[in-house]
């Protein structure tokens, strides 16, 4: 276990991390993508829901 957290360091030391306004650019892009299917599968809800009650 010791020596896998020891590896475990040694790679995390190796990784890129996302600066700032990355990071920030990230965050937007899924936010919006998120907020987008949201609001599309509601929608599609609503179209079900409608069309069930319907029959």
């Amino acid at each position: 276990m010791i020596k896998f957290l020891k590896n475990v360091g040694k790679e995390m030391k190796k990784v890129s991390w996302p600066k700032g306004k990355e990071l920030t650019n990230y965050t937007i892009v899924v936010v919006t993508t998120v907020v987008f299917f949201a609001i599309f599968f509601f929608i599609v809800d609503q179209l079900i829901s409608l069309g069930l009650n319907l029959l």
